[in-house]
């Protein structure tokens, strides 16, 4: 992958000399309108269809860009307003897959697993005009997550391929054929989700392969993102650096961070996104917390490396903390640059800044 495709999302009007990239990982808090909507559009005896929801995500996608450029990020998203789940939304939109109802996952969770039954095949795309109209709405550029193939294949019912690695790289190659098109639609900034990865570490060479297919033929100016949340990630590193992606996403936040030294040996080699605000507490952390947290980053990589995110996607949170959380994250790594440039920040024998 480049080593330069980075330097597209910053502003001409940046104001520091260092730039570390900002970024969300994905999810936001819905308005509690849309799932109003939402709920009268699957009521028959309701007057509203499906064009009125359809209307109304387009509503709910501008207000989140908004929110997300408003609270200075370099790269925004939709938040995820037209999706359900990370893997219902995209097993529905896949030739293959059929759903028989919710099974109870943990708790008094329930989760609408799907079946693969048939071959997966690729028809339609499943977020050309999702990222289009996103792209309309924004004045940044926007970020594509997608969820990966191992975890579409692991969080299915399997019925129709020898095993999981069968179906994985099935899909691995759908997944590369919708990146074809968002790149064709003007997407450069591709996030693959891959949460079941923490959960069976063993199987990161299938990952691996699953990545190869993935970016075959992807323009080099493309960025791939790979966002693994939670897990023991000395289970697959150093093994991960031999994926072909631009920047890996962690969640070590929640962790207070115990997990930092897992990247240090031996040396880290592509970009490091770091979560930097817990998604599970509505407690909104301090800029200056904030700034300790993106100091865990350098410990690693030097801040031309250094993406900052929140840990995770942040849809479980009040709306009103998820703002908040984020703005202060932005200006927390404004101010970490505007240090970087009068050499306050003593980056240690390891790692330095251009």
């Amino acid at each position: 992958m480049s080593e330069n495709n980075r330097a597209q999302f910053r502003p001409d009007d940046h104001p520091n000399d260092h730039f570390l990239l900002t970024s969300i990982v994905g999810s936001y808090p819905k308005p509690k309108w849309l799932n109003r909507v939402s709920d009268l559009a699957d009521d028959p005896d309701s007057k509203f269809d499906e064009d009125h929801l359809h209307e109304a995500h387009d509503d709910a996608c501008r207000a989140i860009v908004d929110e997300h450029e408003r609270a200075g990020l370099d790269t925004v998203s939709d938040g995820e307003m037209r999706r359900n789940e990370m893997v219902e939304f995209f097993a529905d939109r896949i030739d293959g897959y059929e759903f028989n109802g919710p099974v109870k996952v943990w708790g008094h969770n329930y989760f609408d697993k799907p079946s693969v039954v048939d071959d997966v095949e690729y028809d339609e795309s499943w977020l050309v005009d999702e990222f289009e109209f996103t792209q309309s709405a924004a004045a940044k550029p926007v970020k594509v997550p997608i969820t990966g193939p191992y975890t579409l294949a692991s969080w299915s019912f399997n019925e129709a391929y020898d095993d999981d690695a069968e179906l994985s790289y099935a899909l691995a190659d759908l997944v590369n054929e919708e990146i074809e098109a968002l790149v064709e639609a003007g997407a450069c900034y591709i996030q693959i989700d891959e949460p079941a990865l923490a959960t069976t570490p063993d199987d990161h060479a299938i990952v691996g392969e699953c990545l190869e297919r993935i970016v075959a033929g992807v323009p080099d100016e493309v960025r791939i993102g790979l966002h693994v949340c939670y897990g023991d990630y000395s289970r697959i590193y150093p093994e991960l650096l031999e994926y072909p992606i631009d920047e890996f996403d962690v969640e070590l936040c929640n962790g207070d961070y115990e997990q930092i030294d897992v990247f240090t040996d031996p040396e880290f080699t592509t970009d490091l996104a770091l979560g930097v605000v817990d998604v599970h507490t509505t407690e909104v952390e301090t800029v200056e917390e904030i700034k300790e947290n993106i100091r865990e980053g350098f410990k690693v990589v030097p801040p031309e490396n250094l993406t900052v995110s929140p840990d995770c996607g942040v849809k479980l949170l009040p709306r009103e903390v998820a703002y908040q959380k984020i703005e202060n994250m932005v200006t927390a790594t404004r101010e970490i640059e505007a240090e970087l440039d009068a050499g306050e920040i003593d980056l240690g024998p390891e790692v330095s800044a251009d």
